[in-house]
């Protein structure tokens, strides 16, 4: 797994419970999106393990679909539309289940948002 990538404590614990037959997992619904994942020189933060949601987020929005690109790796895709987020540097996302919990967390190198274009985010879930 990438070093800037982590999957939540909290998702960890919903599927340690999912598999034992405690809970049902939640299923992710929604794609997050903050504005702190880089430093004040623009490098990118890891994000830490113990982290239970975005550094700053600004915007949460259901995902657009999802495909299974290999066996043990789904992909999440989600559009921010031209008025969605415009003038924002985007530089974290983060997976939400049904229940709100960020589920895994990407920082990268923010990207700006410009108000007449839309933009279209995808994180892999690897296994």
């Amino acid at each position: 797994m990438a070093e800037n990538v982590i999957i939540t404590k909290k998702a960890r614990e919903n599927l340690v419970k999912a598999r034992a037959g405690a809970i049902v997992l939640p299923k992710i619904t929604g794609m997050a999106f903050g504005n702190g994942g880089v430093d004040a020189d623009g490098g990118v933060i890891t994000p830490e393990e113990g982290q239970a949601g975005l550094a700053s987020e600004i915007f949460r929005k259901e995902i657009n679909g999802y495909e299974f690109t290999e066996d043990t790796t789904c992909r999440y895709s989600c559009t921010l539309e031209e008025q969605e987020c415009a003038g924002e540097d985007i530089s974290e996302v983060g997976l939400y289940d049904e229940n709100g919990d960020i589920a895994c967390i990407k920082n990268f190198k923010a990207k700006g948002k410009d108000g007449d274009m839309e933009m279209t985010f995808y994180l892999d879930d690897v296994f």
